[in-house]
């Protein structure tokens, strides 16, 4: 420290940043002070099984399509919606406008079937409406009218 308390000259607040992460560090490297390591959990993670080798426990990521993205969202978004009784903004629910229009649609169909069949059945609609319209609306690669089009 400086004479009147600030930092010493030539100090900047990068190295002030550094120094006081490796002080937080260190102070917590174990219950009983730096260079002791915390105990080892008594058992491990119901999700931590072994794996058969090294190259196993590497996660591979999924790709899903455009079309089956759509599906998911709108799906989810008509139960809602059928749920509530209300239609929300689109943007806030993460669609573009030709998603919402999707949306509306099945919706305005799983409000009858709901009514004349039940909710199993509208659950089924939902389903199905939402793949079919999704993968007529991408059947050609993701529509190029705008972000949220």
């Amino acid at each position: 420290m400086g004479r009147r308390g600030g930092p010493r000259p030539g100090t900047t607040a990068l190295g002030l940043g550094l120094g006081l992460g490796l002080a937080l560090l260190t102070a917590c490297a174990g219950p009983d002070g730096p260079g002791r390591p915390d105990p080892a959990p008594a058992s491990p993670a119901p999700s931590a099984a072994p794996s058969a080798s090294p190259s196993a426990s590497r996660a591979v990521p999924s790709t899903v399509s455009d079309a089956e993205l759509c599906a998911t969202i709108v799906a989810h978004w008509s139960r809602e919606v059928l749920d509530s009784g209300t239609y929300g903004d689109y943007q806030s629910m993460g669609l573009s406008n030709g998603q919402y229009e999707i949306l509306r649609d099945v919706v305005d169909a799983a409000r009858a079937v709901r009514r004349d069949q039940g909710a199993a059945a509208a659950d089924e609609l939902i389903d199905r409406r939402a793949r079919i319209a999704c993968a007529e609306r991408y059947r050609d690669g993701t529509p190029t009218g705008g972000p949220w089009q």
